[in-house]
């Protein structure tokens, strides 16, 4: 069975991951005021986890037999996350908005991956997408309630 679908769904998740890390790190150099002491480490942690994804994501493509993206052209021509030139002026409600749009579109790309890896027959993929599904969507509750 040809995997070239799952393939593409896991680059498709490269570029994204790598693309709201970058993300959360522009929010973690620009955040000011109210909240800051507690969201600006906030900001290391999702780093990191998103980093740690990304390394996962990108080793099991290979993994398949698939090439991962890995250049900053290939990361913004592929991901579908938008950012802007960081200002200063926002508030921190404003960038974690910012970061949730991001996450919740993260949830419809796993989603989307554990379908068409199914498809392809290639359950330890489906693992990686569900259990990344799982903390994408924990992040978003957290991040809903504290912009409450």
């Amino acid at each position: 069975m040809s995997n070239e679908n799952t393939q593409e769904v896991l680059n498709q998740t490269v570029a994204d991951l790598f693309k709201a890390s970058v993300l959360v790190h522009q929010v973690h150099w620009y955040m000011r005021g109210a909240g800051f002491l507690t969201l600006h480490p906030k900001m290391d942690e999702l780093k990191d986890q998103l980093d740690e994804a990304l390394d996962e994501f990108a080793e099991r493509l290979i993994t398949i037999g698939g090439s991962p993206l890995s250049t900053l052209a290939e990361y913004e021509a592929t991901s579908k996350i938008k950012m802007t030139t960081a200002k200063w002026g926002k508030s921190n409600a404003e960038r974690l908005q910012e970061i949730l749009t991001a996450y919740k579109y993260l949830a419809e790309v796993f989603k989307k991956g554990i379908k068409v890896a199914d498809e392809d027959g290639d359950d330890v993929t489906v693992d990686l997408f569900t259990t990344a599904l799982g903390d994408i969507e924990k992040t978003i509750w957290m991040l809903d309630a504290e912009l409450a």
